[in-house]
């Protein structure tokens, strides 16, 4: 991922507090084979002061053989994306170069399997409070409970975050007016994600 010195997170807090709202993204593995890489979409749980991320897959899950393999992993997240076109950032239709905004974490990981029942309870206790936070989803445990008898049919994962890399496009190396105008533009258009951009390119200006 090409990350910009205008479009880099300012510090691991700005990154840390977008993730921590943010629990699905695509988990990518080697193939074992030296085919292109596994991608699995997944939910997860972010664990920043561990520094790990939290998750589970059914076990007839490709990505295993992976892992197996080749341990080191990448968590990708994304998020409030919008398509800018060209005429936003000039103030004239027809002119300038459309560009993309989003934000995205990418997080290079060590991946530990948990096979053990505890261990995997133990991740699903985790993921529920998080998911389910009302506590509607009953005791979770290796041998009792809803989910001991699934328990055999699944795998836990421990991703130890290595590195992160982390963007915030939203024409951060642009004048104020410029992404002034294009928040506006994207209140009045209102598309999916449109939202979600205008906040994160507000947010910037406004930490500056």
């Amino acid at each position: 991922m090409l990350i910009h010195p205008w479009d880099a997170a300012r510090d691991d807090d700005e990154w840390h507090t977008w993730l921590a709202t943010r629990d699905f993204g695509q988990l990518a593995a080697n193939a074992p084979d030296g085919g292109p890489p596994v991608v699995v979409p997944t939910h997860f749980l972010f664990d920043a002061a561990a520094g790990e991320v939290l998750l589970h897959l059914a076990r007839p899950n490709p990505v295993w053989a992976a892992i197996e393999r080749d341990p080191a992993v990448l968590l990708s997240v994304h998020d409030d994306y919008a398509y800018i076109p060209g005429g936003w950032r000039t103030g004239a239709p027809e002119t300038g170069v459309p560009t993309s905004y989003y934000a995205s974490v990418q997080l290079t990981c060590r991946a530990e399997v948990v096979d053990d029942p505890e261990g995997k309870a133990e991740i699903l206790r985790r993921q529920l409070a998080h998911f389910q936070p009302d506590g509607a989803h009953g005791v979770v445990a290796a041998g009792e409970g809803p989910y001991h008898r699934q328990l055999p049919g699944l795998r836990g994962l421990r991703l130890a975050v290595v590195e992160a890399r982390a963007k915030f496009k939203y024409d951060g190396r642009h004048p104020v007016e410029v992404r002034e105008r294009v928040a506006g533009l994207l209140a009045e258009r209102g598309r999916p994600g449109d939202a979600g951009a205008r906040e994160q390119q507000l947010r910037r200006m406004a930490d500056r």
